[in-house]
């Protein structure tokens, strides 16, 4: 049988999955994952043992790399993001492919997650779709008819850099910013500004009584009729919504994914993000756009490097 091999690298943890092709989808056969090692030659010896141990016996038809960028997907090479320091300068593509005798391709997380979502999630059928991962960070990843695009440089999908307001809360180095609105980290530091605003007004959140308040404790409260949280997920969904309007009336998608805080928080963002949207977009882009939450989960990571091990041995 015929498997895929899938490496999805992390500043703190890395995954190997084997996948195999079902129907018109694909099974998870193995997966195990481990703390990053300290250097990137530690961390890749690692990993391409246990790619090699999961998948003994089987031929490897393709193998894929997710990481955070920026990167050299052409090199299949890192270039010291943040969250993975001091990777650089070696092809990882060329050590996976000559250990698995195998063909590997790497790409940005965003860009391998949005080509998960297009094949196997909530982006199916679709022919122009965005994914949106609204997590930690804000970033995105474009796919026309079944082809990731990655601009001049690799760095096409950057929408959390966007500028939104002349001031707000920080992402990506920039006050007022996309991610500054729409991230775990933006919600947080929404919820601080709300919640200290609402503070000074008499009334007192709960959830500013812990220091480790984020945007799950957030959306709990919210959803408990915290008038402050509620807030916040009305501001964040409206700068959701007014960030989403350029995307349709630029790139006229048929589909936008959107994932993690969305996918667990579309109940408090939905209304406020279709309003912007209703108020900002031409009504014909709107109209042929559905904006959907992220089918795949918790698994996403999983997916997406198979999706490129799979576009790999093609």
């Amino acid at each position: 049988m015929s498997v895929y091999v899938g490496l999805d690298i992390g500043g703190t943890k890395c995954a190997v999955s084997i996948g195999a092709d079902e129907g018109q989808g694909i099974r998870i056969l193995k997966r195990e994952a481990i703390i990053t090692p300290p250097s990137q030659a530690e961390a890749m010896a690692a990993m391409i043992a246990l790619a090699k141990g999961l998948a003994e016996g089987q031929h490897v038809a393709g193998a894929g790399i997710s990481a955070g960028g920026p990167l050299d997907a052409e090199a299949g090479m890192l270039l010291s993001p943040p969250n993975l320091p001091g990777w650089q300068d070696v092809s990882l593509t060329a050590q996976v492919s000559a250990a698995l005798h195998a063909p590997c391709v790497l790409e940005n997380d965003a860009n391998a997650c949005a080509l998960a979502e297009w094949r196997w999630g909530a982006g199916q059928g679709s022919r122009v779709m965005v994914f949106l991962t609204f997590g930690t960070g804000l970033g995105a990843g474009i796919v026309i008819d079944g082809r990731i695009l990655r601009g001049a440089t690799g760095d096409a999908g950057e929408l959390g850099h966007w500028r939104l307001t002349g001031f707000g809360p920080s992402g990506y180095g920039k006050a007022g910013s996309f991610e500054g609105y729409c991230s775990g980290g933006g919600i947080r530091q929404l919820a601080m500004i709300i919640g200290e605003q609402h503070r000074q007004r008499g009334s007192m959140p709960a959830y500013l009584q812990s220091e480790k308040y984020d945007a799950r404790t957030v959306a709990d409260a919210a959803r408990g009729g915290d008038a402050a949280a509620q807030e916040v997920f009305r501001v964040c969904g409206d700068a959701l919504g007014r960030g989403l309007s350029l995307l349709v009336d630029f790139l006229n998608p048929d589909r936008i994914v959107l994932g993690s805080v969305y996918a667990r928080c579309e109940d408090l963002l939905s209304l406020p993000m279709q309003a912007a949207l209703r108020e900002e977009c031409l009504p014909r882009t709107l109209a042929a756009c559905q904006i959907v939450p992220a089918a795949l989960g918790e698994t996403i990571g999983d997916y997406a490097a198979l999706a490129l091990a799979r576009q790999a041995s093609q």
